[in-house]
């Protein structure tokens, strides 16, 4: 039994020696002094010796219990005052490690550019579900069931009149259902199609805007949107009207701006025309206005729609639509 006691005790002095952090010591505590530890298993067969034998055993263990403990906070000690040691301060007079600011992702910039804009020209913001009833997605806009230009949409259905939204029209049909002429509005967002290549995504963002009053004509319309693409673009930038088809406005016209790759001379980007199509619009459908109450008699209005991602890649040269949702940093701190 003794020659046990003597053991245990030459075993756990040298751990507690070599221990070269607290965490190593905390594991060498639990093996000998823990509720399952050598120790204290000793201690606890202590009871299964003889009686001559128990009063020595006993004496024995406590004494290299406490010398165990002795040893554990001596070397705890040692082991605090080597970090001290070790830890020479701080130098103020080093330069501070550089953090880098973060900054809105460029599709967020550019949306926010599109509606303060507009804002200035008076118009308010709107709202609408990203998953939308059929309804406002297509009926209220003058798109009934099995119309064709239901299938320039390529929808992602939910159920047979639940979509996630197509565009971000169904916000005109609401707004106009709650709100007496005039209306101005615009309304950017998130909107869903079934198409993916370098210049189309599933999921992308637009802005459509609506003007309703009285005496509103196309020349009205003109003279916003003119406004709107100098002010993004520059006042250098041309544009032309082209006469064009969408089932809520007539008469429609798909806005083109001469190439900003190659400033009209002809490209691949432009297709060798000079110019590049960025929005459309047009004078909204009197079927519209019948679905909303609105008298078509005394009121006429224009809407409009565009990418957002079309305009960002024009504006700053991007070649590939994907390069927004791929999160390069080097692509994003460009921005």
């Amino acid at each position: 039994m003794q020659s046990t006691i003597v053991e245990i005790e030459t075993e756990a002095l040298e751990s507690i020696e070599q221990a070269f952090d607290s965490v190593v010591l905390e594991q060498i505590t639990i093996k000998y002094l823990g509720r399952k530890g050598i120790l204290t298993g000793f201690l606890r067969n202590i009871s299964s010796l003889s009686e001559t034998e128990r009063p020595d055993a006993g004496k024995n263990a406590n004494i290299l219990k406490e010398k165990l403990e002795k040893a554990i906070q001596t070397r705890q000690l040692k082991i605090e005052a080597q970090i001290d040691e070790d830890f020479q301060g701080i130098d103020v007079t080093l330069p501070g490690r550089f953090t880098r600011r973060g900054s809105f992702h460029p599709i967020t910039q550019v949306a926010g550019e599109i509606s303060d804009i507009f804002l200035r020209l008076g118009f308010d913001i709107a709202e609408s579900p990203e998953v939308e009833t059929d309804y406002y997605n297509f009926e209220a806009l003058n798109i009934p069931k099995y119309h064709p230009a239901r299938d320039m949409q390529d929808t992602f259905y939910v159920s047979e009149n639940i979509v996630l939204r197509t565009h971000t029209s169904p916000s005109q049909p609401r707004v106009m259902e709650k709100t007496k002429p005039p209306v101005r509005i615009i309304s950017p967002g998130k909107v869903f199609r079934c198409d993916s290549d370098i210049t189309h995504t599933p999921m992308f963002h637009q802005v459509e805007g609506l003007m309703v009053d009285k005496n509103i004509s196309f020349g009205d319309l003109k003279g916003i949107l003119t406004t709107f693409i100098h002010q993004f673009f520059d006042m250098e930038t041309s544009l032309r009207f082209r006469p064009s088809f969408f089932p809520f406005t007539e008469p429609s016209a798909e806005v083109d701006i001469r190439c900003v790759m190659c400033k009209g001379a002809g490209c691949r980007i432009c297709s060798k025309t000079g110019w590049l199509e960025v929005l459309g619009s047009g004078m909204v459908h009197p079927a519209v206005f019948e679905n909303v109450g609105y008298d078509t008699s005394q009121y006429t209005g224009f809407a409009f729609g565009m990418g957002i991602e079309r305009l960002a890649m024009l504006k700053y040269g991007i070649d590939d639509i994907r390069k927004f949702f791929e999160n390069d940093i080097r692509f994003l701190r460009q921005f």
